[in-house]
C-alpha cells in the first residue's frame, strides 16, 4: 500500500464511520473553548470539564477572569495538572484579551499565540473547533497514532508531523482529522495495548503489519472510538 492510498484508506473509513467528530471539552463559546483548551495540556478533558462548571459560573466572560487573582481562580482549578501555572496563564490570557482584543477571541494563530498559555497546539484548536479553518493540533494521541499508521514518516517533533499531515489530507477535512486522530489515539490506538482487535485502520496500518499482527489472537468486528468508548462507560 502506497503512503497516498493509506491515507486514502483512513480519511474514507473515518468520513464513513465518524462523519462528524467532535471535541471532547465542554465549552459554549469561543471563551469557553480558549480556557478548557488551556486547562487540558498534559490533562484529560474529562478532568478539565469536571473543573470548568465551576470556573464558568464564577468567570463567565474574559472581563470577569481578567479581574480575578491567583487565590480566586486556583482553588477552583487545584485538581487539573500544573494547576500553579495554568492559573497564572489564565489571569494574563484574560487580561490580554480585554486590552488588546476588544474581549474577543482571536481568530488567527498568529495572533492566539501571543496569548499566555496558547502554544501552536492550543491555537490550531482553536481556530479549527471554532472556525473550521484548515490547522492540524498534534497532541501525543495525534502524533503516536499518525506514525504508527504510517501517515507520517520520520516526524522528530509535532510540527513536522503536522506539516506531513495537512499536506496529504484534502484542506476542507483538516478540521475533522485531527479529532478522528485524537480519538483513535485516546480509545482505540492507546499508547501501551493498542485495540488492534477491534480497530477498523489494522488492514492499512505499518504497526499493526510489523509489530501486532502476530499479537492479536483474534480479528474482531471493527468499532469505532464512540464505540469503544461507549462500551467501556467513560
Amino acid at each position: 500500500m502506497t503512503r497516498k492510498e493509506r491515507f486514502e484508506f483512513v480519511i474514507n473509513w473515518f468520513q464513513q464511520y465518524m462523519p462528524d467528530p467532535e471535541t471532547e471539552l465542554h465549552y459554549t463559546n469561543p471563551y469557553e473553548l480558549l480556557v478548557a483548551v488551556i486547562l487540558s495540556a498534559q490533562c484529560t478533558d474529562k478532568r478539565v470539564n469536571i473543573v470548568t462548571p465551576e470556573l464558568f459560573q464564577h468567570f463567565p466572560t474574559a472581563a470577569s477572569l481578567s479581574k480575578a487573582g491567583f487565590d480566586d481562580i486556583h482553588p477552583i482549578i487545584k485538581s487539573v495538572s500544573f494547576a500553579n501555572n495554568k492559573t497564572r496563564h489564565l489571569m494574563g490570557m484574560a487580561k490580554m484579551l480585554v486590552e488588546d482584543f476588544g474581549n474577543e477571541v482571536p481568530d488567527t494563530v498568529e495572533e492566539l499565540e501571543k496569548l499566555p498559555g496558547v502554544g501552536r497546539k492550543t491555537a490550531n484548536v482553536i481556530t479549527s473547533v471554532i472556525h473550521q479553518q484548515p490547522n492540524m493540533a498534534v497532541d501525543t494521541h495525534v502524533f503516536r497514532v499518525s506514525a504508527r499508521i504510517g501517515l507520517t514518516l520520520h516526524a522528530k517533533n509535532p510540527l513536522q508531523a503536522e506539516k506531513q499531515l495537512i499536506a496529504h489530507i484534502p484542506k476542507e477535512l483538516i478540521h475533522k482529522a485531527h479529532h478522528w486522530l485524537i480519538l483513535h489515539g485516546r480509545y482505540i490506538c492507546v499508547a501501551r495495548r493498542p485495540k488492534c482487535e477491534v480497530c477498523g485502520l489494522r488492514s492499512a496500518c505499518k504497526f499493526y503489519k510489523t509489530d501486532m499482527r502476530h499479537v492479536v489472537k483474534e480479528e474482531k468486528q471493527p468499532m469505532t472510538p464512540e464505540e469503544v468508548k461507549r462500551q467501556s462507560g467513560r
